[in-house]
């Protein structure tokens, strides 16, 4: 999956995420659902306004989980199991979504770092975004 440089090279950008995580969860999921409108129907009970504190705290998790797969690199499947089985079994979340949610991360991430979001940098997420999809995608199978 990803190589030991991408693997530093991700674990030194999301140092710069973990200060930021709060925004970048809420601007991730305020983009999808700007972007992707058929994401709203997975979430009808909540307030999907600008600056809604259900879209914030949302996307803490989101981020959060993240963060975790970030920590957890070589044992994705483990990692994530619980998230996988939530969104397959119990929320039954197209998976679709997941890349869709993926590429609203790497342009907040892009708008973050500016100049330091290097063509190195969004090879290296979108590897590991996709991976992460992928797990979360194995119960659909």
């Amino acid at each position: 999956m990803l190589g030991a440089e991408e693997t530093t090279l991700i674990k030194r950008i999301w140092q710069k995420v973990e200060g930021i995580k709060d925004d970048m969860g809420e601007e991730t999921l305020a983009r999808m659902f700007l972007v992707y409108p058929q994401t709203k129907t997975y979430f009808p009970h909540f307030d999907l306004h600008h600056g809604s504190e259900q879209v914030r705290n949302h996307g803490k998790k989101v981020v959060t989980a993240l963060g975790n797969a970030v920590q957890n690199l070589d044992n994705l499947r483990q990692t994530l199991a619980d998230l996988s089985n939530l969104h397959a079994y119990n929320l039954r979340v197209d998976p679709v979504n997941f890349k869709l949610l993926a590429q609203c991360f790497q342009v907040v991430l892009a708008v973050h770092l500016g100049q330091e979001y290097t063509p190195e940098v969004h090879v290296a997420f979108d590897k590991f975004l996709m991976a992460v999809a992928a797990v979360l995608a194995e119960k659909y199978r």
